[in-house]
């Protein structure tokens, strides 16, 4: 974190009034110019809590005193991430930034200085910097006149995040009880990825292999640098705020450990551990599992493992339905050979060689027996034929066949692609539109995206 509290005391010290007897109205800037002409003019207050509005102090003043309190601070460590690195003649120029708070400030350091890290300063890495704070008057800023750049170790950075570990450990934020279970079938998964690399590629073409019908809403974010935290997090909330998407998936194909060094960042984590829809992380990092691993509902190995996890497989789901009506069947012919065996074992016996004289006496309980048996036979082949029927609805919504008995449509352009977005056709497109019962043959007059 920058270390800027620097600032808080400025303000404290120039507003507050703590800060006294540093000027008077006869050293303060412009108090030479002010005192010529046609009478004296009124000494400016000596503190911030003198002030009102008849009496202010000038601007010049106001950033004279804030200068002067800088000038007095002394040098100071600060760490960040490096932004703009550029080079200017014989000096380094670049700002340094929070990974997770909106907070900047210009850093500039001869070119010697630079030399004697022995490493490029390259945008988004870690710094920390010794400099002297410096009080640009006019431009009303804050700057830092680096002395020493050094790249923050990774040894240190390893230390910070055990700790963060432990703290969240200790909230319960790694509980096994707070893991929510996935979604059976998804409607939409929404999907934070890079805006270039093959993360996106793993998880939707995997996905859409085994279960076709899912649908996708894609956040494209930087996966690194020094914006990573904020667009990551960013796009977690919003995705989470849409009704429609029951799973979310980070993926990334995997990195070095600093690469890596945004997801395990404490606001990130904190606002992954924050949201109300299920979280698949799927950075694909075995070695040095980033911290979002472990609040995330479930840890994918790689991309292509989240695309195969989120979704279930259609084929699959179809033979185990196949294979359940086979088991209802094989039960019904069963039950109705014993009921055959039995009545045969029963015709062959020897007091049936007269059966005369057994059925005059049982005839009115033959039946009722026969009646019963009758019954019973209706019940389980009605029983059988209703499940029969129930499985046969479940197979039709589980095709393709029985999504578009609900309304829904197939759309192929002129080379017979699925269309998925608006902004893969244009005007005038030919269109072949396959519906429940039959095809359409379509052209664009209007394309419309959709609204996020």
């Amino acid at each position: 974190m920058v270390v800027v509290e620097g600032m808080v005391s400025i303000l404290r010290g120039t507003l507050g009034g703590v800060i006294d007897g540093e000027y008077s109205p006869d050293n303060a800037p412009g108090a030479a110019d002010a005192s010529r002409g046609t009478g004296a003019p009124a000494p400016l207050p000596e503190r911030a809590s003198d002030t009102t509005a008849d009496h202010p102090w000038p601007v010049h003043h106001l950033s004279a005193k804030i200068g002067d309190y800088v000038h007095r601070m002394g040098p100071v460590w600060v760490e960040g991430q490096v932004l703009r690195p550029s080079r200017w003649k014989n000096l380094v120029f670049f700002d340094l930034r929070d990974a997770s708070e909106n907070n900047t400030l210009g850093v500039s350091a001869p070119a010697p200085v630079l030399d004697r890290m022995g490493a490029d300063l390259d945008d988004g890495s870690r710094v920390v910097v010794h400099a002297r704070p410096r009080w640009w008057s006019r431009g009303g800023q804050l700057k830092l006149d680096a002395a020493e750049i050094r790249h923050a170790g990774v040894g240190d950075l390893l230390a910070r995040i055990e700790a963060l570990k432990e703290a969240l450990a200790a909230e319960g934020l790694f509980d096994p009880e707070r893991k929510r279970p996935l979604p059976l079938i998804p409607r939409t998964v929404g999907l934070v990825c890079a805006t270039q690399g093959d993360a996106e590629h793993d998880v939707v073409v995997n996905a859409t292999q085994r279960w076709p019908a899912v649908r996708f809403e894609i956040r494209r974010v930087s996966v690194q640098g020094t914006h990573a935290v904020r667009e990551v997090t960013a796009a977690l909330r919003e995705l989470d705020a849409l009704p429609e998407v029951d799973v979310i998936v980070v993926a990334r194909g995997g990195g070095s450990f600093e690469d890596l060094i945004a997801f395990s960042d404490e606001s990130l984590v904190r606002a992954a551990a924050a949201i109300e829809t299920p979280l698949v992380s799927a950075i694909g990092h075995e070695k040095d599992s980033p911290v979002l691993d472990l609040v995330a509902d479930y840890r994918a190995s790689t991309p292509t493992d989240a695309g195969k996890r989120i979704v279930p497989d259609a084929a699959q789901e179809r033979a185990n339905l196949d294979q359940a009506r086979r088991d209802m069947r094989a039960a019904i012919e069963s039950r109705l050979d014993r009921a055959a065996q039995g009545l045969e074992q029963f015709r062959s016996r020897p007091v049936l060689a007269a059966p005369e004289r057994m059925l005059d006496p049982h005839r009115e309980q033959l039946g009722r027996a026969r009646e019963a048996a009758g019954r019973a036979l209706v019940s389980v082949l009605s029983h059988a034929d209703a499940t029969t029927r129930e499985l046969a609805a479940s197979l039709r919504a589980l095709s393709p066949q029985g999504t578009l008995d609900r309304g829904y449509a197939i759309v192929r352009d002129a080379h017979g692609a699925v269309v998925r977005r608006a902004s893969a056709v244009s005007t005038d497109d030919a269109l072949g539109i396959r519906i429940a019962e039959g095809e359409l043959d379509a052209v664009v007059t209007q394309s419309r995206p959709a609204q996020a």
